[in-house]
Order: structure tokens, then sequence, then C-alpha cells
């Protein structure tokens, strides 16, 4: 029988988020333990870092530019290409997904034959209840999801509010095996498990906040060019301000104090650990059912968060902690073409994903797919990644060693040794010594520019837009508080 997949993917996981990774902190055994078994790669983007455009390229392996989507459009339908379950399907897969989809409507299916789905209560867009919610009703719970007060767009941290097992976390796992268990024995299974943490709001079970209770917190990575707000990019100054520059304290400081910043990374941390442990249950379900040795799993996220790294919260920016995300590939048992305890440093980004798997369960690879498998030996020279189109828009190129970062409002460049410098903390642009680098980059950049983003290059070079003069503003929805979940 041709091998099982399961594409396991988070929301907000930094790349560097990893015990196999070098990070000193966090705790993640078991993925750990599946690196040891398969390849890690090390230098994987999320090309477009926001959820839907992420994903859009995650499920059709296609860039921005085909899928049509690096502003995050929440009402923009699939566009018509075969998506990775529609390819499974075709070739005899029975296909599910429980969890996070963030497709537009919420029930499109995407090439899924079922989905039991959990989309943050994501009601605020109009979107019906969903599965857990539904779940929390037939609990004795109706509604009461965002009863702990967070927010999903912001870092203030508390325990979470309900029961253990009704955590969504434990309820994605718990899912995802009872799919596993009622699967048609006759078909291989394509499986897509999407859990939201470690996505805010910041409400871990109180046994893994504990377990970070005396565990050093590394502080944030500040980048030099970072310490002066006025030198910002006019994008940076705005972001600074929507997250938490409204916060002024006595001392003329803004923002999280640094003891709500450490509780903000201590919280993140154990939302990943618990989705770690209860990877244990589903890879334990694989194992006695008698599936592991036959089965692809393959673990990633749809982007990083910046965890206050350079004075910046969240997605969306092009930075490492943003952008460059985590990717591990463990092939079945007698896989030749993929060995253990592996370490790619290739550049890849999330639309290799789809050709990937395909490749390894031996199903043509659609036209329309963009990515690369990565059991191939192909690989980049460079790699381009965009977000947004008006005064937040940014762009960047990689090479296997330097990051030019581009704000088109001021005509803002960055650029970073990431090989050398891998926290981005000196921007290079300005230094004479590495002006050819730069000149490169910008020469590939342009080769990636479409729309209206090609008006911004003048006499063979990129000229940008006018600056902006940064005027503060309130955070009149409090970064998208929710109230009690009335189905």
């Amino acid at each position: 029988m041709k091998p099982n997949v399961l594409l396991i993917c988070v929301d907000h996981w930094p790349g560097y988020l990893l015990g196999s990774a070098g990070h000193p902190a966090v705790m993640t055994p078991t993925l750990d333990q599946l690196a040891a078994n398969g390849m890690r790669f090390t230098n994987a983007y999320s090309a477009t870092p926001t959820c839907i455009p992420a994903r859009r390229g995650l499920m059709t392996g296609t860039t921005a530019r085909t899928h049509g989507d690096r502003v995050f459009s929440e009402k923009l339908p699939m566009p018509d290409f075969p998506t990775l379950a529609e390819s499974f399907s075709n070739a005899g897969y029975q296909t599910y997904a429980v969890g996070k989809l963030h497709v537009y409507p919420q029930r499109d299916r995407i090439g899924f034959d079922d989905v039991v789905l959990n989309e943050e209560g994501r009601h605020l867009e109009g979107l019906s209840a969903d599965d857990y919610e539904l779940f929390l009703a037939d609990q004795g719970h109706p509604g009461g999801e965002y009863a702990h007060g967070m927010a999903t767009t912001d870092y203030p941290v508390r325990p979470w509010h309900l029961p253990e097992h009704l955590h969504p976390t434990n309820w994605s796992a718990r899912e995802m095996c009872r799919t596993i268990k009622r699967r048609d024995p006759t078909r291989p299974a394509f499986w897509y498990l999407s859990f939201n943490a470690p996505h805010p709001p910041l409400v871990p079970l109180p046994e893994y906040l504990n377990l970070y209770r005396d565990v050093e917190i590394p502080a944030p990575q500040v980048g030099d060019w970072a310490q002066d707000f006025d030198k910002l990019p006019y994008t940076l100054k705005d972001r600074h301000n929507r997250w938490y520059a409204t916060l002024k304290h006595d001392d003329g400081s803004t923002g999280l104090r640094d003891h709500e910043l450490k509780l903000a990374r201590q919280a993140f941390y154990a939302l990943c650990t618990h989705v770690d442990h209860q990877l244990r249950l589903v890879v334990g379900m694989l194992r006695e059912e008698g599936l592991l040795d036959n089965t692809i799993i393959a673990f990633t996220s749809d982007h990083g968060d910046m965890l206050g790294d350079h004075g910046q919260y969240a997605k969306a920016l092009l930075y490492e902690s943003s952008a460059k995300v985590p990717l591990i590939i463990v092939p079945t048992a007698d896989y030749e073409q993929l060995g253990h305890h592996q370490v790619d440093d290739r550049l890849a980004e999330l639309c290799d994903i789809m050709p990937t798997l395909l490749d390894m369960a031996g199903i043509p690879i659609p036209e329309t797919v963009e990515g690369q498998s990565l059991i191939s030996a192909a690989s980049r020279e460079y790699l381009y990644a965009e977000h947004y189109e008006d005064d937040h828009a940014t762009r960047m190129v990689r090479d296997d060693r330097f990051k030019l970062i581009y704000y088109p409002v001021g005509n803002h460049f960055q650029l970073f040794d990431i090989k050398n410098d891998p926290h981005e903390l000196h921007d290079l642009a300005n230094d004479p010594a590495w002006a050819e680098i730069r000149d490169d980059l910008e020469t590939q950049m342009i080769t990636n520019l479409y729309g209206t983003d090609q008006t911004w290059v003048s006499n063979g070079g990129l000229g940008g837009l006018p600056d902006k003069e940064f005027a503060p503003a309130p955070n009149r929805g409090l970064t998208a508080q929710r109230g009690w979940r009335f189905i």
C-alpha cells in the first residue's frame, strides 16, 4: 500500500523554537525525536508570513504572485488550482483535516473528504460556529472559548480557564486520533492536523506554564538599528504603536514591562511544549494501529512570531523570527532517499511542502505547482518574500548568506549577514564594504516585482515612495478583544 501522510501545521511558531535547533530553553522532546528520525530544514521560510496567504501557498504549492494574496485577504476564495488534499484524493487517498484551515468560505473543504474545524471563533468576520465551539457547547460550556478575556492578537497571559480536556490543543490531538482510528484500512490516508497554538491568546494550561517557572527565558533580540525609534522605517513605527506603544509608564517607557514580556515568552513556550506533548498521542496512535513505519510525518508552521524581537510582535514582517519556520520531514521506515539525523540548509519555503509530500508518495505533481520537491537535488540561489501592498509593504530577497529587506515608504533598505548574524542585530545596508552584495540583492528583488510594485523602480534601481510622518494613534480595538461567544 502507498504510504500514509500526516502533515502537522502549527501557528506563529518561529523556526528557532526547537530543542533540536539549539534553543536553550524551549522543551520539544517529541519534535526533537522526529527530527532525529528524518530531516530538519534550517532555512525554511513563510514567503508571505501571515495565516491566510501562507496557507494558500502550503495548500496549492504556489507563490503569492500566483495564488493571489499578499495582503491577508479574508474573503478571497482559494484559487482554482489542484490542492494538496485534492491531489492525494485523486490518487486514491482518504483525506481528512482537523483544526484550522482559514479559508473562505469557512466550510470550504478545499479537496478534503471531511474537515473537523477550529477557526479560533472568528465571528469578527461574520463566520459561524466551528466544530470546536459546538464541542464546548456539548460539554456544557457554550460560548466559553474566550471567557478567559484574552485576545488573539495580544500578549497578556493567564492560565487556561476550563478543564484540561477542553483546551483546543487537546481537542485537536484527540480529534486526529479519532480520525486515524476511524480510517478505511483498505486505502492510504492523508491527514492534516492544524493546531492554533502557539498563536495568542496566551492561555496555556497551568501545568505547562509551571514547567517554565524556574527556566531562564532568553530576552528578546534587539538590533542596534532598532534602538532609535526615530530612525525606524515608517512601517515599524506604525506597528510599534499598535503593539503597546500606547501603554505609557511613569518612567517614560512604553509597551510591555520586562516581567510582562518574560511571562509572555514563558506562556508562548508553554503552548509549544503542550503541542509537543499532545503529538505524542498522535504518534502513539499511529504506532498502536501499526501505521507508523508506513507513514510520512511532516511538521511546519504558517509563520513565526517576533515575540518582542527588535521591539516588534506577531507576524507579517520579514525578519527571521516572523518569516523563518520549522520544517521537519520524517520518511517511512523503508524510504531510502531521506535518512535520519539529517540537516538540510537549502533555502526552502512553504510551497515546497506540497511537491515534496506528493513526490515521496509517488504521486504526480500538478503542473500548477511552483514549489520544488525537497527530496530532489534542486536548490534555490535566491528566495523572495513579500507582504502587503499599502504603507506597510515590505519585500525581501535572501541568498545562502545575506538577506535584503526593503520598505518602499521612505525607500528604506536593511542588509543582514544571516550566516554570521542570525539574529539580525547589525544592519549593513549603508556600509560601503557591502555595497556590491546589496546591489546584487536589489537587482534580484527588482526582477521579482510585479503589479504596483514596479512603480518603485527608478533609473534601474529602487526609488520607492516618499516617506511618511508617523503620528501616534489610539488602539481603539484593544487588539481584537472578543466577547462571550454566544452560538
